[in-house]
């Protein structure tokens, strides 16, 4: 853990800056991107304020939005299936650790809890108005492999936090609404390849169908929830569905995964809108041989086929002008955004049958391709088949392409927006004083379970500094002052429901 004794213009870098507006965009790499659209306008913030002197105030509630957060973020970053690394996916058993260990902070915070058929965990404060539409606010629980312990749990303890804060000061009940918090069981799709299981179910957008879904062992979605004593139908897993009618709106704060706040010396950023995104599963098939016998003329070599189609893709992904033309599929504007934000990704690869000295007769690799532009993104899939295609033919391969996930970029709400925007200023200022420059706002090109539930009701964001903007990763670290700073954030947004 980091210091908590140091002053605050060692925890918050000064910004270089002078321009009072910024737009930019950062293509990093870990092939995610993030469009800073504006930014603050000097470097003269954070200075002067010592920890000390803060701890002093009983309207920062140190110990509960710092000290005891963090201490429940490394907590739940022990919580893993794997004895040397972070790894918990859906429903596993460290999945089930936590959902218990969630489930306690929430009624330590005064809220009402229970688990749903996904394995989402809620907890529900009625507020003073029990029949007004509530405020979902969350994240997700489940990891990638070899995760860091930020991703998804900053989250879900920062949302708890504040409202344990608002229950320690007598003010839980007199919120204008309901406030309900959402651990959501599965948003990376590390297990069965499809993202947003917890929050898709949630917002309604997951077919029946989706219990069917095997993971790599053939074991499905339905198998595991009867394994976990779930029970779960046709009938009954639609009817986890919110009604829109009931929900006011959502907001998750999570961490950036990106480098730009850090840049900028800003601890958090409000979230304009989220790229959409579209994951492919491709699958060459040849002719499995002999590699010592087979002469290179005669092969149909599926491995070779793949390194060219991926290469391919690289090259299609970082110059889209050179390869998409103005027409039905692509616009100028369409080109000219996924000349900025386009990313793609091939993150899994695997053989058949994967020995040295056999030509592979099968090769299945993954590509995950993100923009901001959907139109672009779809001319990019579109392209990319073709290519895919052209390539398999020349080469005498087969190639098969899977679409196994699509999700459209996502707008968050202005008000929702301006609201957190506020709210993070309001925090700041009350943490290091006097304030003069705006927090800066940002394009997401991580995925979100924000993605999945803006088809039930309006959605925010707001972004947390991780350092380096490194994650996805062991080495992912968010300063203790930061989550404070969140959590901070997260109570005065609360408050001024």
């Amino acid at each position: 853990m980091t210091s908590t004794t140091t002053s605050f213009n060692k925890c918050f870098k000064p910004l270089q800056s002078t321009s009072t507006t910024l737009t930019l965009t950062f293509l990093h790499s870990c092939f995610f991107f993030f469009c800073l659209l504006s930014a603050p306008s000097c470097a003269s913030m954070f200075s002067g304020i010592e920890t000390g002197d803060l701890e002093k105030r009983g309207d920062l509630f140190p110990q509960i939005l710092r000290d005891e957060a963090v201490a429940r973020l490394y907590e739940l970053g022990k919580v893993s299936d794997a004895s040397g690394y972070l790894e918990r996916t859906f429903l596993s058993p460290a999945s089930l650790k936590a959902i218990n260990l969630i489930r306690k902070w929430m009624e330590d915070a005064g809220l009402r809890t229970w688990v749903d058929q996904m394995g989402n965990v809620h907890g529900r404060v009625e507020g003073a108005n029990a029949n007004a539409e509530a405020l979902l606010v969350g994240s997700h629980m489940d990891t990638v492999v070899d995760a860091g312990m930020f991703d998804g749990s900053l989250g879900i303890v920062t949302a708890i936090s504040a409202l344990k804060a608002m229950h320690v000061n007598g003010k839980l009940q007199k919120l204008r609404r309901p406030v309900e918090v959402i651990a959501f069981s599965d948003e990376e799709g590390v297990r069965f390849q499809t993202t947003f299981l917890g929050s898709g179910a949630v917002a309604g957008i997951l077919p029946a169908t989706t219990l069917a879904i095997t993971d790599k062992r053939n074991v499905t979605i339905e198998d595991v929830l009867k394994e976990n004593s779930e029970e779960i139908t046709e009938e009954s897993f639609l009817q986890l569905k919110y009604d829109p009618k009931s929900v006011w709106g959502y907001v998750e704060v999570h961490i950036e995964q990106g480098p730009v706040l850090e840049q900028f010396g800003f601890p958090l950023g409000a979230v304009k809108g989220i790229a959409g995104q579209t994951r492919l599963k491709v699958t060459v098939r040849g002719s499995q041989g002999h590699a010592g016998t087979v002469p290179m003329s005669m092969r149909q070599d599926p491995m070779a086929a793949a390194a060219e189609l991926i290469v391919v893709m690289e090259s299609l992904c970082k110059h889209p002008e050179e390869y998409l033309s103005y027409d039905g599929h692509c616009s100028d504007s369409s080109v000219k955004s996924l000349s900025s934000s386009l990313v793609c990704t091939v993150g899994e690869i695997s053989t058949w049958p994967s020995a040295s000295n056999v030509i592979p007769g099968q090769v299945t690799y993954t590509v995950d391709i993100r923009a901001i532009d959907d139109l672009g993104r779809e001319a990019v899939i579109y392209e990319l088949s073709k290519q895919i295609y052209q390539i398999c033919d020349k080469r005498s391969v087969s190639c098969i392409i899977e679409h196994k996930h699509d999700a459209g970029a996502v707008m968050c709400d202005s008000e929702l927006s301006s609201q957190l925007k506020s709210a993070a200023y309001s925090a700041l200022k009350k943490m290091e004083g006097d304030i003069q420059d705006e927090v800066p706002t940002l394009m997401s090109g991580a995925g979100h379970d924000a993605m999945a539930i803006s088809h039930l009701t309006k959605v925010g964001m707001l972004f947390v500094r991780c350092r380096g903007g490194i994650s996805h990763s062991p080495q992912e670290h968010v300063l203790d002052n930061d989550v404070w700073a969140a959590g901070l954030a997260t109570l005065s947004f609360l408050e001024n429901l």
